[in-house]
């Protein structure tokens, strides 16, 4: 097996387990507050991040140096007011709703790559945003009796992220890999800290197991994660980041009861097939830019 399939695999497993977090998140967030949750998470994630980084860039201090300390923490703590909007999304809206509109993201940051980073978009690439709108769309039902304020937030969500992982492109022009995780685990712990502490709640032991395999499936997740990449390009394994929409369907539907609306299915395919062929073209224009 080469380390492309290796890659691929290890990134579908990785997402199956983002998925059962996902689950975990929605349950818990449903009995107790959302911000509670995702504060505690944080905690664990952000020893995970010192870990990592300091193991990466030698030391912690060399870790916390930046450039651009200011980019850096507004990055930390967008992603931590994203994963707060995502799993309030999960309890007012679902797993799969909620997911299937994330899925836009990639295409969102197609689309603000040109006015942010200053990348060429070319036409192929808008025409797909222009699909994926349409498939955002057909899942939201604007101007439908049955139109739900909540996917809103869903897709709130997706734009937050857009904008993280845009920031984060323009963050390693400056800085490296190991000190913009530094910075996203320890802003996104600090942030989660001095607003979740108001919104503690007293949790029950078996909820506590839950939030220590919420915590360990966070971690376990990351470091898959960055190993993928270790062993595949970013552009072989992406398209299987999809997988998680999947997983996290199967775990909506035996779980949480929950049902695939005929709107979502059709418009979730749209944003996949819109979303794949923007990584391929990004893919295709890295190899030649002059197709772009």
């Amino acid at each position: 097996m080469t380390d492309t399939q290796r890659g691929i695999w290890l990134m579908i497993l990785t997402m199956f387990i983002f998925a059962m977090q996902d689950g975990i998140s929605r349950h818990l967030a449903g009995e107790y507050n959302v911000i509670m949750v995702v504060m505690v998470r944080y905690w664990f994630f952000a020893a995970f991040v010192l870990t990592i980084s300091a193991k990466r860039a030698g030391s912690v201090a060399n870790a916390a140096s930046t450039k651009q300390p200011v980019l850096q923490a507004f990055r930390g703590l967008l992603l931590a007011a994203e994963v707060c909007v995502m799993v309030l999304a999960f309890t007012l809206l679902g797993l799969i709703e909620s997911l299937a509109i994330f899925a836009s993201y990639p295409l969102i940051v197609a689309a603000l790559s040109g006015p942010i980073l200053g990348e060429k978009v070319g036409p192929l690439r808008w025409i797909a945003i222009g699909l994926g709108t349409i498939g955002v769309l057909i899942m939201l039902k604007p101007g439908v009796g049955v139109f739900s304020p909540y996917a809103l937030i869903a897709l709130l969500s997706s734009l937050m992220f857009a904008l993280y992982s845009l920031l984060t492109r323009y963050a390693a022009r400056k800085d490296s890999t190991a000190t913009s995780f530094f910075w996203t685990g320890t802003m996104g712990a600090l942030g989660m800290t001095v607003v979740g502490v108001w919104f503690w709640e007293n949790m029950t032991l078996p909820d506590w197991g839950w939030m220590l395999v919420l915590c360990i499936t966070g971690a376990t997740g990351h470091y898959l994660l960055i190993r993928v990449y270790e062993l595949a390009e970013a552009s072989a394994v992406q398209p299987f980041a999809y997988f998680q929409l999947v997983f996290a369907s199967v775990i909506g539907v035996t779980v949480f009861h929950e049902t695939i609306a005929p709107n979502v299915a059709l418009g979730a395919a749209i944003v996949i097939g819109a979303g794949l062929f923007t990584l391929w073209r990004a893919q295709v224009i890295a190899a030649n830019p002059s197709s772009g």
